[in-house]
């Protein structure tokens, strides 16, 4: 792989975070860091982000960010990092608000005929939830609108569980983005590479222990089966699942990095969303989906690391 940062530049690790996903995001740091320091760039250093991080971010050079939920992937940090004039990885400022917010993704995707949205009503603060769902099919599946890491989600099977459901959600958003739910299998697929230049990786399937793909699910080592590449779909659905994530990551704005989520029901793809900023800890897809590509985790640090000089 090519280095495009100087060896010798001062890196920030920007992790931890004031989101409900501040663990996950340390453990993505800690990973990315000790990666950082094996490909030979002994200046990087991890940033626990706080209000204070402009302060902190003096004297470097480059930011890499692992941080993950609000803050850190809805554009906030990325116009920080603007202001300084520091490259970071990822996404920009317009791309990560706009997949940070599942509602506005799917706005922004309905332009493009070719990637199938889940049929969904979004409901605001002080909505009737009952009235709004009216023209959905049970079961659902409640999430907050700007949240990652499942948190906040709950499928609901009856009309009886909306109301506590949708309160759940409503603890970390004031706004619900509420979708028919997919008795499907969960795939996801990243996307790498340089603007124009994009590619998918290898899909990743996984089964799960669980009813869903919860929480628990993603962050608990024995609770998730991942199998990649993908055996549940057929090869004309492998290649459309591809296209489908380049498209969407490419229509988003998306630069550097990204993994785009669906369910596959029936050999067909139903687009979730789009993660401007995936994990990177033992457990996360990514990972897992370079690797089958022949990209192993020190590579795809760094190949994340070149698009804070190659993308803005």
């Amino acid at each position: 792989m090519e280095y495009i940062i100087p060896l010798d530049s001062r890196i920030a690790v920007l992790c931890g975070g004031m989101s409900s996903e501040r663990d996950v995001s340390l453990r993505s740091g800690k990973n990315v860091l000790g990666a950082l320091h094996r490909l030979g760039y002994k200046n990087a250093e991890i940033v626990d982000v706080s209000s204070n991080v402009a302060e902190d971010l003096k004297g470097f050079e480059y930011a890499y960010n692992t941080l993950h939920g609000k803050y850190g992937e809805d554009g906030c940090i990325q116009g920080i990092l603007e202001i300084l004039k520091i490259p970071y990885t990822g996404c920009g400022v317009m791309a990560s608000a706009i997949c940070m917010n599942k509602e506005y993704t799917k706005r922004v995707l309905s332009t493009c005929k070719d990637v199938p949205l889940i049929k969904s009503v979004f409901v605001q603060k002080g909505e009737d939830v009952f009235k709004a769902v009216e023209g959905l099919n049970y079961p659902l599946i409640t999430k907050p609108v700007s949240e990652g890491s499942s948190f906040g989600m709950t499928k609901v099977n009856e009309p009886e569980e909306l109301e506590k459901a949708y309160e759940e959600a409503t603890k970390f958003n004031d706004d619900v983005l509420i979708e028919e739910f997919i008795d499907g299998f969960f795939v996801t697929v990243g996307v790498l590479g340089e603007k124009g230049k994009e590619f998918a990786t290898e899909i990743l399937e996984i089964r799960t222990k669980t009813e869903w793909y919860d929480f628990d699910a993603k962050y608990t080592k024995g609770l998730s089966e991942f199998i990649v590449p993908a055996t549940g779909l057929s090869k004309e659905a492998t290649e459309k699942v591809k296209k489908i994530a380049v498209k969407a990551h490419q229509t988003a704005g998306c630069s550097g990095v990204s993994r785009v989520d669906f369910m596959i029901k029936d050999d067909k793809p139903y687009f979730l969303e789009i993660n401007t900023n995936p994990g990177m800890t033992d457990t996360s897809d990514l990972p897992a989906q370079a690797n089958v590509c022949g990209i192993d985790y020190d590579n795809l640090v760094l190949m994340i690391l070149n698009s804070a000089g190659l993308n803005k």
